[in-house]
């Protein structure tokens, strides 16, 4: 009896730690499984193939170097007051950065304080009166970029630097005259272009008994077309 009893005591306490081993085994499959479940799933969700794709429309811009164009604006004659500006402009890109001008305008003089005060005096034929410049110069685009006007459309814009020289018919002579100024241009799309200018047109005029060196101001806004 007491055999039979201690076979009893020893099959069972060998038994229970395999029962307790076969269940961690089992307990560890599940969490496996659980965790492969889960690295499956992230997969799908980071490397999901249907990705909407993005459709951009690249601009169609030509390859023109000239640009030809009108201005107009008020040009401020020492002196004589300040009066309505008309130009023309033709322009020739040798690069993005530098181009070549040539320009042609014509405004006209007012009366001088001396004429104002002094009534009937007349420094000036109504012909003299007449202002026309003709000259060519350089310009380079310091601070080329973007404008946004929108927000979901860029312009090409440049901020620009000039100087040139040339020939200013007015008092009855032509004076030899430099110029020097300041620009921007914006591209409203592949063959137009708006641009505002300011400019400081340089010459000795000898009018009021005295030769000087003059400063005619010009602010100028004007629309140029490439072709």
């Amino acid at each position: 009896m007491e055999t039979r009893f201690l076979c009893i005591v020893l099959t069972t306490s060998l038994l229970l730690p395999l029962q307790s081993l076969a269940a961690e085994q089992g307990s560890d499959n599940n969490s496996g499984d659980s965790k492969a479940s889960v690295r499956d799933a992230d997969a799908e969700s980071i490397l999901d193939p249907n990705i909407e794709r993005r459709h951009i429309k690249e601009a169609d811009i030509d390859a023109e170097n000239f640009e030809i164009g009108l201005y107009t604006g008020v040009l401020s004659i020492e002196d004589f007051g300040s009066d309505l500006l008309v130009g023309l402009r033709l322009d020739y890109h040798l690069s993005e950065d530098v181009f070549l001008e040539g320009s042609l305008a014509r405004s006209e003089a007012g009366d001088t304080s001396f004429e104002t005060l002094n009534a009937g005096v007349q420094l000036l034929t109504d012909d003299e009166r007449e202002y026309t410049y003709y000259q060519v110069g350089v310009g380079y685009n310091v601070l080329p970029g973007e404008a946004f006007l929108t927000e979901n459309r860029a312009y090409n814009n440049a901020l620009y630097l000039m100087g040139g020289a040339g020939m200013t018919d007015f008092a009855g002579d032509e004076h030899f005259t430099l110029s020097m100024g300041v620009g921007y241009r914006l591209l409203i799309n592949d063959w137009m272009a708006v641009r505002v200018d300011m400019k400081d047109h340089i010459f000795s005029l000898d009018v009021l008994g005295e030769n000087k060196t003059t400063h005619n101001l010009e602010l100028t806004a004007g629309i140029g077309v490439f072709f």
